[in-house]
């Protein structure tokens, strides 16, 4: 089949367990569709998240402009869309535009915006519609049931999910949205899973666009590997948890960090709702966590195998770029032993796998070392349908990239997680280093050649060798480029 303009397939998984899990040895999660994914394209080595949470992240991966423009600062908020989500901008190119999946980066939905397909206000919980019952049914498949093994939830937010209790066996998630802090196993055919739903829906959908002439936008949400961890048992058995080397900074102590890393832990805190340190549970325990947290990645990796085996039967694929990215990473069993993601900014939270397949155009089993950010997925959009980028979106093209790797850092943003810690913070990425000013409490600094876990906090030792002095310009620099209105926080020198 030709068309004009080549189809565009996007598969975002949420919350991705990613960075250094096993690169250094011992296991690592088997991601082996996504693998083979970037066999016959490019991974982009150096992709950070914008933002360490969802809701921040996401409505830039919608709109490409960073979260002090866009307003979307914490996963409660809901800032009216001011500028046109780039779906938008192909359905005026002449795509017809498709989103099934997770949302979670504003008011409304994909719907209210001009997509078609399966979406959610907020958060979501794709387990209480009427189209996962109807899917349930067609299948002869019960509705998925899991087995709760362990819990990270004190009791004031327990009690919204009143069933979620360590050994309940017969688990449902019937809550307004699906992202309980829980680790168990799906015990019902893995088909019953939400991955398994959704690449369910869009495999329909491509063998449907198989048979149109018109170039299309087909996006896909996963709502994992976030919580809750629910693999089945058969991705269990791909693991032995005592292969799990004993992650990097598990044992980092915080001493010379920021008090938001001590923020939201909430079963594994002192007195005072902080993170204890060292981990009040063994290696051996969160051995079992992340066996199971691993499994779950490989289960999503499974359901996006399906979906790219369906666009390889219906002959799309020679005519799609297939890009695979994520809103951001997950800090489980990091610095200290978290179990979640924070709105600190470390390598953990902020980096994210990217992988593009481009027929015709990209090289298999390329690797670009560039550096490179959620900002950089629309323009790149853009780019595919021919659409002219614009000044107002301050990322780049990735093909652009690819061609001239000419950019020397990023700048990341985050406003905290909203209640209980909502100081800001500003992230300047180098080839090298990492340097983050944090609003009201000490600033870091870390080598990433030398020091990949970031243990050492470099701040205080720089000055006299003038390197924070240097970062420091610069991320200044880059908040004046970006029009940073809260550049006189970081800087108060620059306030008029």
């Amino acid at each position: 089949m030709s068309k004009s303009k080549p189809n565009i397939l996007m598969l975002v998984t949420d919350h991705q367990l990613y960075y250094r899990h096993g690169w250094d040895g011992g296991q690592k999660p088997l991601t082996p569709h996504r693998d083979a994914l970037a066999a016959k394209g490019v991974t982009f080595t150096r992709s950070y998240a914008i933002s360490p949470l969802c809701s921040p992240a996401r409505r830039s991966l919608l709109c490409g402009r960073y979260p002090h423009t866009h307003r979307n600062f914490h996963n409660q908020s809901n800032i009216p869309f001011t500028s046109p989500v780039y779906f938008q901008q192909l359905e005026k190119a002449g795509y017809e535009s498709y989103f099934f999946g997770k949302w979670h980066a504003g008011p409304g939905d994909a719907h209210s915006l001009g997509a078609k397909g399966f979406s959610l206000p907020g958060y979501g919980n794709p387990y209480t519609t009427v189209k996962y019952a109807q899917y349930c049914r067609r299948l002869g498949i019960p509705k998925a049931v899991h087995c709760i093994e362990t819990l990270f939830w004190n009791n004031d937010t327990q009690r919204h999910f009143p069933l979620l209790k360590e050994g309940n066996e017969a688990y449902r998630c019937t809550g307004t949205w699906c992202g309980e802090t829980a680790f168990g196993t799906t015990t019902t055919d893995k088909r019953s899973h939400e991955s398994f739903f959704l690449a369910h829906l869009a495999q329909q959908e491509l063998q449907r666009l198989a048979k149109q002439e018109q170039s299309f936008h087909l996006r896909v949400d996963f709502w994992g590997p976030h919580q809750p961890y629910f693999p089945t048992q058969e991705y269990l058995d791909l693991y032995n948890p005592k292969d799990i080397g004993e992650y990097g900074s598990f044992c980092d102590d915080l001493a010379r960090k920021p008090d938001v890393y001590r923020h939201m832990n909430q079963p594994i805190a002192d007195e005072h709702g902080n993170l204890i340190t060292p981990s009040v549970f063994s290696w051996e325990t969160w051995q079992r966590l992340l066996h199971i947290a691993y499994a779950q990645t490989t289960m999503i990796d499974d359901a996006i195998g399906e979906i790219l085996t369906t666009l390889d039967q219906t002959g799309l694929a020679e005519n799609t770029i297939v890009l695979l990215t994520s809103d951001h990473g997950d800090a489980l069993a990091s610095h200290g032993g978290m179990f979640d993601k924070g709105s600190f900014m470390t390598e953990e939270t902020i980096r994210t796998p990217l992988v593009i397949r481009h027929p015709d155009h990209i090289q298999p089993n390329t690797r670009c070392d560039s550096l490179v950010s959620t900002l950089d997925i629309v323009p790149t959009l853009l780019d595919v349908a021919g659409i002219p980028p614009t000044e107002e979106l301050p990322g780049k093209s990735l093909f652009k990239l690819l061609e001239n790797d000419s950019r020397e850092y990023l700048l990341l943003e985050s406003y905290g997680q909203g209640f209980r810690d909502t100081k800001r913070c500003r992230t300047l990425i180098t080839k090298t280093h990492s340097y983050t000013r944090n609003e009201a409490d000490i600033d870091e600094l870390y080598d990433l050649q030398q020091d990949p876990y970031q243990l050492n906090n470099l701040a205080d030792e720089a000055t006299s060798s003038g390197l924070l002095q240097s970062l420091s310009d610069t991320l200044h620099q880059a908040c004046l480029q970006a029009h940073d209105p809260d550049i006189g926080i970081f800087f108060p020198r620059s306030q008029p």
